[in-house]
């Protein structure tokens, strides 16, 4: 992201800047209103940031394969949701933009078609609108109204935790991110663990 911020803009953004828990357009925005970029031009210019950025990625994934390591747990967790798919929907729900979620995935050996109600940082801008759209194109999926108490967000930051609110999802914090188990729980989730290795106990919490 800080090499197409570059060179779309020729600025550089703050070095201190967090990136977690916020979508790609959120993160341009910031970084250049920062940078002293007027929001139109920013506006005007955020797919060829996302152009730039997604060719980027897929070389730097492609120079280090290595780099890119699928989290303990979540191959068993998901042959576990599968084998609930007359109760279970998956969805990648992530501020990314589509093609970097899709990159990613591919890279830790993930199949996309697997998550079928999903919602990305280049649907919305802000965080807490993304659970709407997942929930609306999951009913659509389906074909009946999904309450957000039937909802069920997974994720490593607080911000994760929180986009949900309003619907009255549960959210689950796991801490392989740089947030530790006390920084979620901090947040009220329904549960935290440290990883997501504790399959049955990651299931059980999901299905309620």
């Amino acid at each position: 992201m800080e090499h197409a911020l570059h060179t779309v803009f020729g600025a550089s953004g703050d070095a201190t800047y967090r990136f977690d828990g916020k979508t790609d357009q959120q993160i341009t925005r910031e970084q250049m209103r920062a940078a002293g970029i007027d929001d139109a031009v920013i506006t005007a210019r955020m797919d060829d940031v996302f152009d730039t950025y997604a060719a980027q990625l897929e070389v730097e994934l492609m120079r280090d394969p290595s780099a890119s390591q699928l989290c303990a747990g979540i191959l068993p967790l998901l042959d576990a949701l599968e084998a609930e798919s007359s109760r279970v929907t998956l969805g990648v729900l992530t501020g990314n933009i589509e093609r970097g979620a899709r990159q990613k995935l591919r890279a830790v050996g993930l199949e996309f078609s697997q998550f079928r109600a999903n919602a990305f940082g280049c649907d919305h801008e802000h965080r807490p609108s993304l659970p709407a759209i997942a929930q609306r194109r999951a009913q659509e999926l389906i074909g009946r109204t999904i309450p957000g108490d039937q909802i069920v967000i997974i994720g490593d930051t607080p911000a994760d935790i929180q986009c949900g609110r309003s619907l009255g999802v549960l959210s689950i914090g796991v801490a392989t991110g740089h947030f530790s188990v006390s920084d979620l729980t901090a947040h009220d989730p329904a549960a935290v663990f440290a990883t997501l290795e504790d399959t049955p106990a990651v299931l059980s919490t999901i299905l309620g």
